[in-house]
C-alpha cells in the first residue's frame, strides 16, 4: 500500500507581523508541515511566530540578510525537501491569499493533472474591480510578456505567488540560478518550461486589505521587460536548437530576416523618393511590401507552434495516493 502524500506549506515573512498569525490560523489539517521563513524580518517575524504559534507542524527558519521573496521560498522549498514532503505549497504572509484554497491549487498535482499549480486574479471578472487599476495594467503586460519567455501560453498573472509545486519537479529546479527577488515568480515559469513541466492555473479571487504591497508595478516594468527578453532567447535556443529541431526552427529566423530586410529596403527607398521628390516604381513597392508579409507569415507561424507545444502531458508519472492528516 503506498503512503499517503504530504504537503508542506512555505511562508515567507517581511513585515507580515500583523497578519501571519491569521494566516496560520487558517491553514487546515490536509497540511503536514508548515515552513515560516523569517526573510531578514525587520519585525523579528520569526521570534513572534515561534513565541506565538504552538501548531507542532511548525518549522521557523531565519535568514540573516533579507534576500528577496524567491530567495526565502527557495529556502522553504530545500527545508520541505529535505522533510520528504510531496508537494510544496507557497503562501505569503499578508493575509491576500486564503490558506482554505491550498487543496485547490494540489489536487491537479495529485491527481497527475500538473507539475506545477499558480494562482489567477483574473478569472472572475465581477472581482477584479477590487484590483487597483495600475495593477490590472501592470499585470497585463507582464502577462504578455511572461508568455513569450516561458512558453505558457495558457496562463495570466504571472506574478502571482500563490503556487503548488509537486516535490521532484522542485527537486531539479537549478536553485543557484532562479531570480530571487520580485522576478522569482516569472523566473520560475521559464525554468519549469526548461523542465517540460505541466503548469495549472487556478483561479483565485483579488484580495486587498490593509496590508503594505512592496512590488511597484511602475519601477520594475523595465526590469522585467529585460528579464523576460533574455529569459526568450535562451528558451528558443534550448528548444528549438539545442533540444531539438522543427520546422519552427526555420520560420523564426527567416520571419525575422524577411520582415528587416523588407522594412529597410522599404524604408530606404522611401527615403529616396522623398528626396528626388517622386514615387517609387511599383516593383519597388510590391518587392518591399511582398518580403514584409511573407516575414510576419513564417513569425505567424512560429507562433502558431509555439503555442501548441505549451506541454500538455506532466513530467512524472501521476501520483494516486491520498492527501495525508497529520496526527496532533
Amino acid at each position: 500500500m503506498s503512503r499517503p502524500l504530504s504537503i508542506a506549506v512555505v511562508i515567507p515573512c517581511y513585515r507580515v507581523r500583523r497578519h501571519i498569525l491569521s494566516v496560520l490560523q487558517k491553514i487546515g489539517e490536509e497540511v503536514s508541515l508548515i515552513i515560516v521563513i523569517d526573510d531578514g524580518c525587520p519585525e523579528n517575524s520569526g521570534d513572534f511566530v515561534q513565541a506565538s504559534c504552538q501548531d507542532e507542524r511548525l518549522i521557523v527558519h531565519r535568514l540573516a540578510h533579507n534576500q528577496g521573496v524567491g530567495g526565502a521560498v527557495l529556502a522553504g522549498y530545500q527545508i520541505a525537501l529535505q522533510k520528504g514532503a510531496d508537494i510544496i505549497v507557497k503562501v505569503d504572509g499578508d493575509g491576500q491569499m486564503d490558506p482554505a484554497l491550498i487543496g485547490d491549487f494540489v489536487q491537479p498535482i495529485v491527481t497527475g493533472e500538473a507539475d506545477y499549480t499558480k494562482g489567477n486574479r483574473f478569472f472572475d471578472l465581477e472581482n477584479i474591480h477590487q484590483m487597483p487599476p495600475v495593477r490590472i495594467f501592470g499585470n497585463a503586460v507582464l502577462s504578455l510578456m511572461n508568455k513569450l519567455a516561458s512558453g505558457y501560453w495558457d496562463i495570466f498573472d504571472p506574478t502571482n505567488g500563490y503556487t503548488a509545486i509537486r516535490a521532484d519537479i522542485a527537486g531539479h529546479l537549478p536553485f543557484e540560478k532562479i531570480s530571487k527577488r520580485y522576478f522569482f515568480e516569472s523566473d520560475m515559469l521559464f525554468r519549469l518550461n526548461t523542465l517540460r513541466a505541466v503548469v495549472v492555473d487556478i483561479p483565485m479571487d483579488a484580495c486587498y486589505g490593509d496590508e503594505e504591497s512592496h512590488l511597484k508595478i511602475a519601477k520594475i516594468i523595465r526590469d522585467f521587460l529585460f528579464k523576460n527578453f533574455v529569459n526568450f532567447c535562451k528558451r528558443i535556443f534550448y528548444n528549438y536548437y539545442l533540444r531539438d529541431m522543427s520546422i519552427a526552427s526555420i520560420e523564426m529566423p527567416l520571419g525575422v530576416m524577411l520582415l528587416l530586410m523588407g522594412s529597410c529596403f522599404g524604408a530606404y527607398h522611401w527615403h529616396q523618393s522623398l528626396l528626388q521628390g517622386k514615387a517609387s516604381p511599383a516593383g519597388t513597392v510590391i518587392l518591399a511590401a511582398l518580403t514584409i508579409l511573407v516575414g510576419l507569415q513564417l513569425l505567424l507561424a512560429f507562433i502558431s507552434y509555439d503555442i501548441a507545444s505549451v506541454p500538455k502531458i506532466p513530467r512524472y508519472k501521476r501520483l494516486r495516493r491520498s492527501i495525508k492528516t497529520p496526527h496532533r
